[in-house]
């Protein structure tokens, strides 16, 4: 029974919003199946930003670090990191771009901001508080739901098309989630663990999430001094 159990919060933990501070997901191992799914009552974005931690191993493939999928579009808003390169790849509204953000290290905890507006059209990323520069992608059409949010895997459906090959490696923390663009103030703020708002669309100190398969919460790991 006790196994039983066991098995059952493994397979699907949620439902009411939980405090995460201090900790991490863990995705341990490379699957077409686990991942986390986020929830938020938000279904219509004008404009966004995205912000998390992550800390991964994998260099002889694309991995899979944000994936917000739409009924219109299986790539509304996806963060993909490239193979063994400084290339980020960003999809807003099924439009493709790439960003070389230099400085990304293996095995390192990163700090990753994105932001995005539909009147301006103008995406911009961050990586451990270094902005790119900001760029032209999709105007005038909002992010409109019912919105799925996947970390862990990619969604090439609608919730679903998960490919093992690209799926995510490693843990990650921090996930906020806003319906406005930060600024810069604020992205630092973030970056260097300061006062910052949390995000009003996605907020990793009251995050509502169900996991399925394999994925562990645990305590976020710090490098420190043992005696």
């Amino acid at each position: 029974m006790a196994l039983y159990l066991l098995l059952l919060m493994l397979t699907a933990c949620a439902a009411t919003p939980q405090d995460l501070s201090g900790q991490m997901f863990t995705f341990p191992q490379e699957t077409n199946s686990a991942h986390v799914r986020l929830t938020t009552s938000r279904q219509v974005l004008s404009a966004v930003t995205v912000c998390f931690r992550s800390f991964s191993d994998l260099r002889s493939r694309d991995i899979t670090l944000f994936s917000l999928s739409t009924p219109s579009a299986a790539n509304d808003f996806a963060i993909f990191k490239l193979a063994a390169t400084d290339v980020f790849e960003m999809w807003i509204r099924n439009t493709l771009m790439n960003f070389i953000m230099q400085d990304y290290k293996l095995n390192t905890w990163h700090s990753i901001c994105s932001t995005w507006d539909s009147g301006s059209g103008l995406f911009q990323m961050w990586l451990d508080g270094q902005p790119s520069s900001r760029r032209f992608m999709s105007a005038g059409s909002n992010i409109s739901g019912p919105i799925i949010i996947v970390l862990g895997q990619d969604q090439d459906s609608h919730g679903g098309g998960f490919d093992i090959a690209q799926s995510f490696v490693g843990m990650m923390s921090d996930v906020h989630m806003w319906d406005h663009v930060l600024s810069p103030c604020e992205i630092q703020n973030y970056v260097h663990h300061l006062n910052f708002p949390p995000g009003n669309v996605l907020n990793w100190n009251e995050l509502e999430f169900q996991i399925i398969g394999r994925v562990l919460t645990e305590d976020k790991q710090k490098i420190e001094t043992c005696y």
